[in-house]
Formats: structure tokens, C-alpha cells, sequence
């Protein structure tokens, strides 16, 4: 059995059973409370039971988990207000990743596989040029031309926009209006930075689910602070990506005593903002399924409101740090976060959560059979690791020393939908020239095989003309003409 202790307060400890860690969690509360250290109690303590986790750092400040901690009274303080047996500073195994390239490991996706849905929702189209978004990919499948980056899916549009005509009887109305509104929007993407993420080579999701010599966890850190400033789109399209991705390409694993990959979304509410429906639904649905694959997925966000409801109904495992009500709708909302614990009647939920000082939490887990436990008041258990983020130079180093490092540096750009696409327009254009050409010597040869038939008409009409005076004068005239002389 695999446990990992969240914290505990007057002699009581709360400890999560890691059979239970693929049913979801919640991690929410004010700016300031505390979240970003329980994200790295929980991250640190599913990695050393084995199981590899992904982690959005939105702040900068979680790659201190790659180093030990340091000693001081406040943490010893903690430790023995809550009772911790072998607690000990350590790091933790992780590797860096980064959209960019510049604080970690370049992540990467194609087009194709980031699909119409998730794209068409990063473009911010409406239901017509999502249609026409649809169509470009299923023209794309059916030639069999490659979607892997932005200019492959600037070429196909522009394709699309010059052969409307043609494809209008299969595939529907092509408008130019909301070709030209996808390219628009497209030059927007770019300009914020997605044609770094958008390419080859793609990433692995087995890269997401490593354990190190030891058999730890290993924990992969996505350095967001760029991405999430410059293109907060980009952050959750990427996150909601690659949740369809494991959905698709992780076997089944049923019920487990620990889970197989955790994935932890800082800044949840970024994959709901203006979200469609249809995405939406998407996602509850695959939240609701993934579990099947061994796959934990907890959301952190100032509120627990801030995830839909049919999302939030999954979530077994709840953290809520304190949230401050200045107004009549601070109030309703700590109303509606206290309703969301089972009760415990030695606690006030409503006003606790008004009162609860940094570090404090209210926590819920689930029992071994599935329901959750009554709310409890604690203290969150120190980390191990670093509080704090590292220097620029101790990332470099640790990127250096990855086992990734050199199989995501470089760029590949193979023949694509671009490629393809130009060489078929340079193709056209030849055959065009020489279908002209073509032309131009038929029509020359046509008018002197028209000059000739004229000719041999006149010299028969000479022939019967050329006994009269009159006769004669007509023939030298036009001989005249016809020669340049008289």
C-alpha cells in the first residue's frame, strides 16, 4: 500500500491512499495562500512511490524541486507539530521542458495531431470557419498532404482559396472571407511565439512517464511563464492536448495500487475561458475516462467555481486554501466552496475558510472505497526540496545532464503539405507554359496552312480569268501585293 501524507494539525495526519490518486484532485485558495507548496508535496510524494508526474510551473518559482532543501526552525517547527517520521531534505529527479526552447527542452506538436477541435478553439473561429478549418484537414487526409506546422497550414488554405471551385462539390463552401479570417488569425499565433511549438520533432508522451534509476518518479517540469504571458491560449490548448494524447495512446490499467502518470494544470481556469461547448464536453469527458488509464489529474485556480461542474463532480481530492470574501459575491462564492466538503461537525467549513493562515488548508480525500473523508483542518507538510526556484545555471547544468538532452534541440523540417503543395504549383505552371506554347504553335501553323490554302485558291481562279486583259491586270496586282513588287 502507497500513501502520501498531506499534512495534519493537534496530533490528527491526513494521508492520501495512492490507489485513490487517479480519481483527481482539486488544489485552490487566494494568491498567497500556499498552493504552490502543496502542488510540491504532492508532486514530491507521488514521485517517490514511482509515479512520473507532469507539472506546469506558472510562476517560475517550482524548479527548486530539483534541489535539497535547507534546514531551518520553521520547518522543524512543522515537522514536529505534525509528526513526520523520516523526514529528510532531498531533490527530486525532474527534466525542463519549455515551448520556447530557452529553459528546458523544446516541446512540440504537429498540426495534424493537434487537430481541428483544439485548434480552431486556439484560433478563436466561429462555427463557419471552424467548418472550413474541418474541411482543410479532411482535404489534407485524403491527398495525403502532411499538416506539421504553420506554414504547412498557411499553404493549405491558400490552396483551398484558389481551387474553391473544384472542391466545393465534396467538401462544402469554401467562403474566401473566412480563409482570409484563419490567416489573420494564424499571423496572430505567430507572432506570440506558436510556430516554436508547432513542428518536428514531436513530442513523446513516453518521455512523460519515466522513473530513474532509483524508481522514482520522474517529474516533468514545463517552465510556463513565457507562455502563459505572451499566449495563455497556447498554455491551455497545449495542456488539453496533451490530456487527449495520453486518453488515445495509454493502454487500459484498471484498478492499480498506485497510478500510472499525474498530471498537475496550474492556472486551471485558462482551459475553460470562452471555451465552446463541444470542448467542453470534450474535456469532461475524457477526464471522466482517464482514470482508466491510470492517469491523475488535478487542477489548481484561486477557486474551485472556476472548473465546470461536470468536471468538478470527478474530483475526489480537495485542498482549499484560504479565500477572502470583501463583497456580497466573495461571500456566495466561499458558500458554494464550503458546500463542495462532506461536513465535519467539529468544523465551521464556511468560516474556515475565511480564517485559515498561509500554510492551513482544508482537505478532504477519499476512502478506500471511493467516498470522501469529512473535511479536515491542517497544517500542509514542508517539502523536502527547495522552496524557491534555482539559478540560471543550475537548470542549464541539469538540461545538459538530462537524458533527453540533443533528441529535441534541433528542428526538422521534412517534406510536408508546403513542400508538396509548392513543388504541385510549380508543376502547374510548367504544364501551363507548355500547354501556351503548345498553343501558339498550332495557331502559327494554322495560319500559314491558311495563307497556302488562300494562295493555291487564287492561282486557280487566275488560271481561268487569265485570257481576259482585265483577267491579267487582277493577277499582277495581287501578285504585286503578295511579293512586294508590281
Amino acid at each position: 500500500m502507497h500513501e502520501i501524507l498531506i499534512g495534519g494539525q493537534n496530533g490528527t495526519q491526513v494521508v492520501m491512499d495512492a490507489a485513490m490518486g487517479n480519481r483527481h484532485g482539486m488544489i485552490s485558495g487566494a494568491t498567497g495562500t500556499g498552493k504552490t507548496i502543496t502542488l510540491q508535496i504532492l508532486a514530491e510524494g507521488f514521485s517517490r512511490i514511482g509515479v512520473p508526474v507532469f507539472l506546469a510551473d506558472i510562476k517560475g518559482d517550482l524548479s527548486g524541486i530539483t534541489m535539497a532543501g535547507q534546514p531551518n526552525e520553521k520547518i522543524t517547527e512543522r515537522v514536529k507539530s505534525i509528526g513526520i517520521a523520516g523526514f529528510q531534505h532531498r531533490a527530486s529527479p525532474a527534466i525542463f521542458w519549455d515551448v520556447f526552447g530557452k529553459t528546458g527542452h523544446p516541446v512540440r506538436a504537429t498540426i495534424s495531431d493537434m487537430g481541428p477541435l483544439l485548434l480552431g478553439n486556439l484560433l478563436e473561429l466561429n462555427e463557419t470557419q471552424s467548418g472550413v478549418l474541418y474541411s482543410g484537414f479532411k482535404i489534407a487526409d485524403d491527398n495525403g498532404f502532411l499538416l506539421l506546422d504553420l506554414k504547412d497550414l498557411r499553404a493549405m488554405l491558400a490552396w483551398m482559396g484558389e481551387n474553391a471551385k473544384e472542391l466545393q462539390s465534396e467538401y462544402g463552401n469554401i467562403a474566401p472571407a473566412s480563409i482570409g479570417a484563419i490567416q489573420r488569425q494564424l499571423l496572430v499565433l505567430e507572432e506570440q511565439g506558436a510556430e516554436h511549438f508547432f513542428g518536428e520533432p514531436a513530442l513523446s508522451i513516453a518521455d512523460f512517464c519515466k522513473t530513474d534509476f532509483s524508481g522514482n518518479g520522474v517529474i516533468s517540469l514545463l517552465d510556463a511563464t513565457e507562455l502563459t504571458n505572451k499566449s495563455p491560449r497556447l498554455y491551455a490548448t497545449f495542456l488539453l492536448w496533451l490530456l487527449s494524447e495520453l486518453f488515445e495512446k495509454l493502454p487500459e490499467v484498471g484498478d492499480a495500487d498506485r497510478p500510472k502518470l499525474v498530471l498537475f494544470f496550474d492556472e486551471a481556469h485558462l482551459l475553460f475561458d470562452q471555451a465552446p461547448k463541444a470542448l467542453t464536453d470534450k474535456i469532461e469527458q475524457i477526464v471522466r475516462l482517464i482514470r482508466s488509464k491510470g492517469v491523475g489529474v488535478y487542477f489548481i485556480s484561486q477557486s474551485p467555481l472556476d472548473i465546470p461542474e461536470g468536471i468538478l463532480g470527478q474530483l475526489g481530492f480537495k485542498v482549499q486554501h484560504a479565500l477572502r470574501a470583501y463583497t456580497p459575491k466573495d461571500q456566495q462564492v466561499v458558500k458554494s466552496v464550503a458546500a463542495t466538503f462532506r461536513s465535519n461537525p467539529k468544523i465551521d467549513t464556511e468560516a474556515t475558510i475565511q480564517e485559515l493562515k498561509t500554510g492551513e488548508a482544508l482537505v478532504s480525500v477519499l476512502n478506500k472505497d471511493g467516498s470522501p473523508t469529512p473535511v479536515e483542518r491542517i497544517f500542509i507538510r514542508p517539502p523536502e526540496s527547495q522552496m524557491g526556484p534555482v539559478t540560471e545555471q543550475q537548470r542549464l547544468e541539469l538540461i545538459k545532464r538530462s537524458p533527453l538532452y540533443g533528441q529535441y534541440e534541433q528542428e526538422v523540417d521534412r517534406e510536408s503539405a508546403y513542400e508538396l503543395l509548392k513543388n504541385k504549383a510549380v508543376q502547374q505552371q510548367a504544364q501551363e507554359v507548355e500547354e501556351e506554347e503548345t498553343k501558339a504553335e498550332a495557331k502559327t501553323t494554322s495560319r500559314a496552312s491558311s495563307r497556302q490554302s488562300i494562295g493555291e485558291a487564287l492561282f486557280k481562279s487566275a488560271a481561268r480569268t487569265i485570257g481576259t486583259t482585265v483577267g491579267r491586270q487582277i493577277v499582277r496586282g495581287i501578285m504585286g501585293s503578295l511579293f512586294g513588287g508590281r
